[in-house]
């Protein structure tokens, strides 16, 4: 099997609902996006996927949506408030934990055709949250 990798760092901010530690007021993090690619074959070109691509929509993507945004759960009461300030928010279904912003970009990594076969999303230097399927 082979694995390719590539990192994307980018900038967000979130808080965690129904949660009593001190996420749970709106910070921000330096966060790092580690996403892994597998084939058993190589293509034509003997890659199991262009780092190019990866860059051209996963990291763009990223830069478009995640990037110094807020990213909170819909049913966030502040999101109203920040959207109405004009505040850069993106708004998703479940609280925007590590676990839930790490299977976010594999899905779209994967709903792209991309091979992807984990995305590890490093909130801290020391902490992360890995999906895989």
């Amino acid at each position: 099997m082979y694995l390719v990798t590539r990192k994307i760092d980018f900038c967000y901010g979130h808080r965690l609902l129904n949660y009593s530690g001190k996420c749970r007021h709106l910070h921000g993090h330096n966060g790092r996006v580690v996403i892994s690619f597998q084939a058993s074959q190589l293509d034509e070109r003997g890659m199991v996927i262009d780092f190019s691509d990866i860059k051209k929509v996963v990291s763009r993507w990223i830069d478009d949506n995640l990037d110094h945004r807020m990213i909170l759960c819909k049913e966030d009461p502040a999101a109203d408030l920040l959207l109405e300030l004009g505040e850069p928010v993106y708004l998703i279904d479940e609280n925007p934990t590590a676990e839930n912003i790490a299977k976010m970009i594999f899905d779209h990594a994967r709903d792209q055709g991309f091979p992807i076969a984990e995305a590890c999303l490093w909130e801290t230097p020391r902490c992360f949250a890995t999906y895989r399927e």
